[in-house]
Formats: C-alpha cells, structure tokens, sequence
C-alpha cells in the first residue's frame, strides 16, 4: 500500500462519501483525510478496524508475557500441573 495514493481533502470526502465508503470496504486500505493542508484523520473500513484492535490486543498480551518473563514472574510447567493435582485432591 502506498500511503501518498490514499490522502484526499476533507473536500473530497465531503463530495463522494458514498464511493468512498464502498471502495473503503472493498479495498481494506485506510483513507487519510486532510485539512487545510495537514493530516487530520484516517478513515478505514469496519473489518480492517477490528483485525486492528484485534492485532492490538495481541500485541499487548505479548509485550505483558514479556515483561513478566524479564520480571521473572514465571511458572513453569510442572508447578501448574502440581497445583492442578493439589486442587483436584482438595477438590
């Protein structure tokens, strides 16, 4: 994706809305929406926005494992299995 290829003027938003919207859909690619010359906002469709939060939420989880890994706040293996035995017989 080229991003240059997908900047338009809040004026040409304003004047095909609609065909925007439907290319927005079909291509998965955002829209950067300018004003009086700057960057104001990104539009993009509904499925790529939520494989975005998705994508997100991921990463987050991610960068926490990390963190706990550098933390060394760690269980190994064999201690969740000990402690699944340990709920089972006090279960």
């Amino acid at each position: 994706m080229k991003l240059s290829d997908r900047i338009k003027p809040i004026s040409y938003l304003k004047a095909h809305t609609a065909e925007i919207v439907r290319n927005l859909a079909q291509q998965q690619e955002p829209l950067v929406i300018t004003q009086n010359g700057e960057a104001r906002v990104v539009i993009q469709d509904i499925k790529s926005y939520e494989q975005t939060q998705q994508t997100l939420a991921l990463l987050k989880i991610l960068a926490l494992g990390m963190h706990q890994v550098e933390q060394n706040h760690v269980v190994t293996p064999g201690e969740v299995i000990d402690g699944l035995r340990r709920q089972q017989e006090t279960g």
